[in-house]
């Protein structure tokens, strides 16, 4: 439901907004009123743009960061509903509103023109107060604001503190404002003003550092072993002026000091993954920046002016998922690449999926994609998806092009988008459908769809298209899969979830229009690429993956594509030979026509290339290419956490029994594991699977909650289906393995 607002849009009085305009600190904005008794319910309504933190009564209102999560402002802003019932009092009470830069004021120069986004302005908030019901107080001119002591805040910047410029007290009721400004009215950001409905980004994790290098410089090098998205809080002291110097980064040099020439690329102007705080010098003083975060393993501090740092610690910052997965195996390199899939998964979605913590922090399309599934088995990201789809929706050009970045001030449509990477807006709402039984999203979007495969089809040619972005980071830059082959088996596969969709909806005649249309396509990509024998292309692993993986090879084929895939991979000793979009297919394809063995050696042999081979480095974060040239901390080769959980595990949700209704369990038993156990969390109940080896047999637990009912296959013996409850199945390894 539309909320009606009583309040205006306000900021710090800062006069008109130029695209040259300084960057001023972070104001505080401040309201006064009173309550004849204490409340019975009291909340706070807030659009605070770019980021914002809300105090009433001198405390904060609650631990959120990074608040709100960013949108395509001129088309969308999200407000939160603070409960403050707690923190007011009869009498006089005091709100402060502290707005930070964020996503909305992207002041610095970087190679993808968000210092031209149309939506840019100086911080801003829009705010009602309610008590029992009633509308008590509003934004408006009435309001007071001054400067904090944030004296600098950019999101790929960091920010810059001076403590002596605090004001103690400034959200206490009783605090003598009278040297504030009168706060301005301003123009509101354009886009719909809608609630914010995801978890929000928190701190999660506080870690110390497990060791350190003193450079010859005096600089301190902190190592806390562990690539994550986040900040520092520090505890220093020394005399007034005094100054620590924070410098973030992912990777060391030889001589022990921190390297960024690879992730600070991009940024053109300004620090880069810096934070600076100005000591007061009075005793002990702890602080952590409010309005950035940054990737880093590694924290360099710098001491100037007789500042002595007493404690350091990492706070790793991204949404609040629940869990809902686990997944464990007896194989120590497939349980490590577990968790360093997890971490960065998560250092990856804050606020966002994005494509990196540090480099970027963008919202690549195709990243978030790719591992729609793994985000899904591990974490409850239904809301968060929801909200990626949406802010993908409202950068839609009239005629449905799509940028390969959302938000986006611009970038990213006539580069590095794609049916690969559009292949969000058909991929997020297919997967929110089968794990979760949501159609909203379908029924939400389904207009954009049509639009988006109308811009497909105006770029076809015979019913292929040959646009975007193909498997990126390919290892043999000399093989890669033809773009042609990938983009338009991605086409196919969109029109084919959407005659999905249009049945699930009801629009009869045009599931049939599409359906038609898929099979044009696959016909098309047969005709132009299949080669005889299984071969596709020319026999590229991600080509043949590709083929299989969207049901594009004749009945008739499959097989040999499959052998030949298969082949190839043995006769490569394992070790990888694809990009992104390969990592996904090829091992899926393996498992799904009879070679599991070869797909979990593939996913786990420790020589380069590989991901093993991360693991067996000690790295805890993906990398974003084989060589490890790029960033370190990546989920673009993250589907593997989502094949452990759906072959080994044996989990699959299924389009007759959306919302994990009704699921099919048929694990792969790979020679290389004694044992592996799986859990899920689904909306309508936990399920378990789990296997182990036991003299010459394996022994099967499946639980299937009391909603829900799966058919389970294995090997040799009679399939089970459509059971509920507790299932114990054992087998003979004689029977449990592919060719």
């Amino acid at each position: 439901m539309k909320r009606t607002w009583h309040g205006y849009w306000i900021n710090g009085s800062n006069g008109n907004f130029h695209s040259t305009s300084p960057v001023w600190p972070a104001p505080y904005l401040r309201k006064t009123f009173t309550c004849a008794t204490a409340p019975k319910k009291a909340v706070v309504y807030l659009c605070g743009l770019g980021w914002h933190e809300l105090y009433v009564n001198g405390r904060k209102a609650d631990d959120r960061v990074l608040a709100p999560v960013v949108t395509q402002y001129e088309q969308r802003a999200s407000y939160i509903d603070y409960d403050v019932t707690a923190l007011l009092r009869p009498g006089k009470n005091a709100l402060v509103v502290l707005l930070g830069n964020g996503w909305y004021n992207c002041h610095t120069h970087e190679v993808w023109g968000f210092v031209r986004a149309p939506w840019r302005d100086f911080p801003k908030l829009l705010c009602d107060v309610e008590i029992d019901g009633q509308v008590a107080v509003q934004s408006n001119a009435s309001w007071k604001t001054t400067a904090s002591p944030v004296t600098f805040d950019g999101l790929r910047n960091g920010e810059f503190y001076d403590a002596a410029k605090e004001i103690p007290g400034f959200a206490d009721p009783d605090f003598d404002d009278s040297d504030w400004r009168a706060a301005q009215q301003c123009s509101p950001p354009g886009g719909l003003i809608v609630r914010e409905d995801l978890e929000p980004c928190k701190v999660t994790r506080r870690i110390e550092a497990v060791g350190s290098t003193t450079l010859a410089d005096g600089a301190v090098v902190y190592d806390f072993a562990l690539n994550m998205a986040g900040h520092c809080e520090i505890t220093v002291s020394g005399p007034a002026g005094a100054e620590v110097v924070l410098q973030y980064s992912e990777r060391i040099a030889d001589n022990g000091d921190i390297d960024r020439r690879i992730i600070s690329k991009f940024v053109k102007e300004g620090v880069f993954q810096e934070d600076r705080y100005r000591l007061k010098g009075q005793d002990e003083e702890s602080w952590s920046p409010r309005f950035t975060y940054h990737g880093f393993r590694y924290v360099k501090v710098i001491l100037s002016g007789g500042a002595k740092l007493s404690g350091i610690r990492a706070c790793m910052v991204h949404n609040a998922f629940a869990g809902t997965g686990a997944f464990a195996c007896s194989h120590e390199i497939a349980n490590r690449l577990q968790a360093m899939t997890q971490q960065s998964f998560l250092s990856n979605f804050v606020g966002i999926p994005t494509d990196s913590p540090h480099r970027e922090k963008n919202g690549w399309t195709g990243d978030a994609q790719l591992v729609a599934e793994t985000g899904l088995w591990n974490y409850d990201t239904r809301r968060a998806f929801a909200h990626f789809v949406q802010l993908l929706v409202d950068t839609q050009r009239r005629n449905g092009q799509l940028p390969g970045v959302a938000p986006s001030g611009g970038y990213g449509f006539n580069w590095g988008s794609g049916p690969a990477w559009d292949r969000l807006l058909f991929e997020y709402p297919w997967r929110l459908y089968l794990f979760c039984g949501d159609t909203a999203t379908i029924c939400r979007h389904y207009g954009a769809m049509k639009l988006y495969l109308d811009y497909c089809q105006s770029m076809s040619e015979g019913n292929l298209v040959r646009f975007g972005l193909g498997d990126w980071f390919a290892f043999d830059k000399k093989r890669v899969a033809p773009v042609e082959l990938t983009s338009s088996a991605y086409y196919f596969s969109n029109v084919t979830i959407m005659a999905e969709f249009a049945r699930i909806l009801g629009h009869g005649d045009e599931a049939t229009h599409y359906q038609d249309l898929a099979s044009c396509i696959c016909r098309a990509i047969n005709a132009k690429f299949h080669r005889g024998d299984g071969i596709y292309a020319g026999g590229e692993w991600t080509s043949l993956g590709a083929a299989l993986y969207f049901g594009l090879v004749p009945e008739s084929e499959r097989a040999k594509t499959a052998a030949a895939l298969a082949e190839k991979v043995r006769a490569n000793a394992h070790k990888v030979n694809f990009g992104i979009l390969g990592a996904k297919y090829v091992p899926r394809v393996l498992a799904d026509y009879g070679y599991a063995d070869d797909a979990f050696k593939l996913l786990t042999q420790t020589e380069f290339p590989g991901w093993g081979y991360l693991a067996k480095l000690g790295e805890t974060t993906l990398w974003e290419d084989w060589p490890g040239e790029h960033q370190r901390n990546s989920v673009l080769f993250g589907d593997l956490s989502a094949w452990f959980y759906q072959y080994l595990g044996g989990l699959c949700p299924t389009k007759e029994g959306p919302g994990c209704k009704h699921v099919l369990i048929r694990p792969c038993f790979v020679r290389d594991l004694d044992w592996v156990k799986v859990s899920y969390q689904s909306t309508n109940g936990t399920f378990h699977s789990e296997w182990r080896r036991e003299h010459g047999s394996i022994r099967c637990r499946f639980v299937v909650p009391p909603a829900c009912t799966a058919d389970i296959v294995l090997p040799g013996v009679e399939a089970r289906h459509k059971v509920s409850g507790e299932q114990l199945v054992d087998l003979s390894e004689n029977l449990a393995y592919g060719p």
